[in-house]
């Protein structure tokens, strides 16, 4: 009898470490998906609403609560103690056991420990841990601590083993509610921490009066036109620049904290805005002296509601300008022309492919980067980057405008331009076994996809492929966007589309169709993994391959 006593207790132990792991996991695994949301509580609450059975309540958790009910309610007779935790512990041992949430791959984008994340963490783990704990207690010795309510019964084990299952499970199935718990637990601490480095920031700025500060807003492009105002004025000025896409209150704090230098002249920031009020946000901490508006679009549409919403939230940077500024604006964009109309003491600049005070023609590109001529009032300039697509050179145009200001000449600019890298995953041009790699991976839109594929489609070398899990964050618009993808794709006559996620892909895969394009050409799989597998089997040495988008792993389903 001793050693069927060890196998139950066994079995406990093995129940009880199975679900620990699978809690730890899922916990983490719920942190990581909060951190991909921005911490935002209603952007996650949104996320968990669409995966309601597959990540929140799922199967596992429903079918074993049944199990319990049914051993507890109607077999409670026929089934003797030890019985029940052998049926409880295999089952419990067998769903829970595996942890496949992001389908065996290495995740995209990692959760990183940053301080606000370790503080989150800590009433988070807290509150995981109390019902556990605290079932996991009271199963072992038999009594509620503090009252005198025992749950002893005459069948061995039977009523520990139901409580610890339950509470275990019931404890796993509530860990992304416990978020928004550890979230609003810290909440004031986070507004303590952000005003703390808001006013550090702002200090700072208020000891270097003669710093030109250079604000660039837009829906799309912000970053690459930031790097490309940074690297033109860096041939005559000291320039401090917001790295990648520090585009929020904190990252600007952070760039001016510890970044910026007594010895810069100029500091070129990037404000984003996924809400209205953001952008008057980012200018209480640095109010620009020139503003450069890159265009409004149907990015973050979700959120914004409409594009009057975007275009008045943008307009908040050329309202926000310091007095007798300057603000560079697309003039190939009405909505963005019409911001000049909120002041008449800046002095303005228009630039676009179609008109402006600057504008290009002869646009030429292909493996090596693209050419093209950068026309002004009384001067012209061939530019050559290893950049590519239309939207580009827009950019560029944006930069030029700025640069002009500061006096220097088209022949500097251009010189600063042939040496330029591609930002990173927007266009960039890459080699790989001989396969010409275009990484558009970074947040794909409409005007940027539709580049791409043209840029890929220009190319005259190997054959043709794209990779795309198609755009998101376009509200109502998203699938008639994704539509409209789909038939710029099936226009490019590729050789071969790779569609990531089966179902959200679907507008494109019926915008494709629509072209008249073969089908069988098109490939729909679950994974990055598996759209890098499918291309390996297919590509040859010479052929181009375009990845437009990579979404987080919040969204790869």
């Amino acid at each position: 009898m001793n050693w069927y006593l060890n196998f139950i207790d066994i079995l406990i132990l093995g129940f009880v470490l199975v679900m620990a792991r699978h809690t730890l996991l899922r916990g983490r695994y719920f942190l990581h998906i909060f951190q991909q949301n921005g911490y935002k509580l209603n952007e996650f609450w949104h996320w968990l609403v669409q995966h309601w059975n597959r990540r929140v309540i799922t199967v596992e958790h429903v079918l074993y609560n049944v199990i319990i009910f049914v051993l507890l309610i109607f077999l409670s007779n026929a089934v003797t103690g030890s019985a029940a935790i052998i049926i409880l512990a295999v089952f419990g041992i067998s769903w829970f056991g595996p942890f496949n949430y992001y389908g065996g791959e290495e995740s995209k984008k990692p959760l990183v420990f940053t301080p606000r994340m370790i503080r989150l963490m800590i009433p988070f783990a807290i509150l995981s841990l109390l019902i556990p704990v605290a079932v996991t207690y009271i199963s072992y010795v038999g009594y509620i601590p503090f009252t005198e309510m025992t749950i002893k019964s005459s069948a061995l084990y039977a009523a520990d083993m139901y409580l610890l299952a339950f509470g275990w499970v019931l404890g796993n199935a509530l860990l992304p509610f416990f978020i928004f718990a550890a979230a609003i637990i810290t909440k004031p601490i986070e507004a303590y921490v952000h005003r703390h480095f808001i006013k550090l920031a702002k200090q700072k700025l208020s000891r270097m009066p003669d710093l030109t500060v250079i604000a660039i807003t837009g829906s799309y492009g912000k970053t690459s036109t930031k790097f490309m105002i940074r690297d033109l004025l860096s041939e005559r000025y000291s320039v401090c620049a917001t790295p990648g896409s520090y585009n929020t209150p904190m990252g600007i704090c952070k760039v001016i904290n510890n970044d910026l230098e007594a010895r810069h002249q100029i500091l070129v920031l990037e404000m984003g805005a996924r809400y209205e009020g953001n952008i008057d946000e980012l200018c209480d901490i640095a109010e620009p002296d020139i503003s450069v508006v890159t265009n409004v679009g149907v990015a973050h549409l979700e959120t914004f509601g409409s594009q009057d919403a975007i275009a008045r939230t943008k307009s908040t940077i050329v309202k926000r300008t310091k007095p007798n500024g300057k603000t560079v604006l697309n003039a190939d964009d009405e909505r963005v022309t019409a911001m000049a109309e909120l002041r008449d003491d800046l002095d303005v600049t228009y630039v676009g492919l179609k008109s402006g005070d600057i504008c290009a023609k002869d646009i030429q590109y292909g493996p090596e980067g693209m050419t093209f001529t950068v026309v002004t009032d009384n001067e012209e300039r061939s530019f050559t980057m290893q950049l590519l697509g239309s939207h580009n050179v827009q950019n560029m145009l944006l930069a030029v405008g700025v640069a002009r200001s500061f006096g220097l000449r088209l022949t500097t600019m251009a010189m600063a331009a042939s040496r330029m890298e591609p930002v990173e995953h927007r266009l960039e041009l890459k080699s790989q076994n001989g396969i010409t790699v275009i990484d558009d991976a970074f947040n794909s839109n409409p005007v940027g996809a539709k580049n791409a594929v043209e840029t890929l489609a220009a190319f005259n070398n190997g054959r043709k492929i794209i990779i795309t899990p198609g755009m998101i964050e376009l509200g109502d618009l998203q699938e008639e966007k994704n539509r409209e993808f789909g038939e710029q794709i099936g226009k490019a006559n590729l050789d071969m589309v790779i569609l990531v996620g089966q179902n959200r892909t679907e507008p494109i895969k019926e915008g494709i169709a629509s072209m008249d394009f073969d089908m069988q050409k098109v490939k729909s799989v679950n994974s990055l993994y598996e759209a890098n597998r499918t291309m390996r089997d297919f590509a040859q040495k010479g052929d181009v391959v375009l990845y437009e988008n990579d979404l987080p792993d919040s969204f790869n389903e």
